[in-house]
């Protein structure tokens, strides 16, 4: 299930991301670092999409054009952006060398620190979400019962679309945490185990302050994954919205259960 994209649908959707980003800051206090932080993340994330939608990339050279091209640009917003901790470490891991390296290892789905795992997945995402229909599945098959059918990963959260019509029900989409491919998935299913009985799953929700957010739970498996519902906010963006989910994921943390995946900013 492939998707193709252009490059004004690229351009309108880290504009998008921007503007739900400066929102979500604004609404949720307890997230500004982070929502600011990431949307400093998204010029050269957008760049990089670009750059790979408008170029013949080699998927054989993958690693090394993400090393090369991108990776130079993440360190430098998070350096000058980032977390005292992550900006400290990061910079480690940069004079550690093997940068090629590091990103194969991601790409290859390899166990990596935090550190590395947020700079490989900052700079090689949005190569994917350009070219993750060219490049396929990059790694190893991920443990997880429903995998992106494009390139295997994670998904990373849940999301309800607006159908427009009183009267149907817009599909529940899962989100891959690598290439950002959607695909429609059963509503009363957990992702992560398939468990379809409804006494086994269970849902944390906020409908005053969070009306778009919820974590949906799986007593079988115990694993959990942010859901974001289009129909209650029409202007929320999934991958931001799902930064201002804190306190719905320590909820869930507190009662056992543990992420499908971390986010980009190491929540889960």
């Amino acid at each position: 299930m492939a998707q193709t994209i252009t490059a004004e649908q690229v351009r309108e959707g880290w504009a998008r991301r921007r503007r739900r980003a400066r929102q979500l800051a604004d609404r949720y206090p307890f997230a500004e670092q982070i929502l600011t932080f990431y949307a400093a993340l998204l010029d050269p994330q957008e760049a990089a999409c670009l750059e790979a939608l408008e170029s013949s990339l080699d998927p054989r050279g993958l690693a090394a054009h993400v090393a090369e091209r991108v990776l130079p640009k993440i360190v430098a917003v998070t350096v000058a952006e980032g977390p005292d901790a992550l900006r400290a470490a990061s910079a480690q891991r940069i004079e550690a060398g093997d940068l090629v390296g590091l990103i194969r290892a991601w790409l290859a789905g390899d166990r990596q620190s935090p550190v590395e795992t947020f700079l490989a997945r900052a700079a090689a995402g949005p190569v994917l979400e350009a070219r993750g229909a060219d490049i396929g599945a990059t790694g190893r098959e991920i443990d997880t019962a429903s995998p992106c059918p494009q390139c295997g990963g994670r998904p990373q959260l849940a999301y309800f679309t607006d159908s427009g019509d009183a009267l149907t029900t817009g599909p529940r989409c899962l989100l891959c945490s690598r290439c950002a491919l959607s695909w429609v998935f059963e509503r009363m299913t957990c992702p992560a185990c398939r468990e379809a009985s409804t006494d086994k799953l269970v849902i944390y929700a906020d409908t005053e302050r969070f009306p778009q957010l919820r974590v949906d739970g799986c007593e079988s498996c115990h694993r959990y994954l942010v859901t974001v519902d289009l129909r209650k906010d029409a202007e929320a963006v999934p991958v931001v919205d799902e930064l201002a989910a804190l306190p719905f994921e320590l909820h869930a943390q507190e009662r056992g259960f543990t992420k499908i995946v971390p986010n980009l900013m190491g929540i889960g």
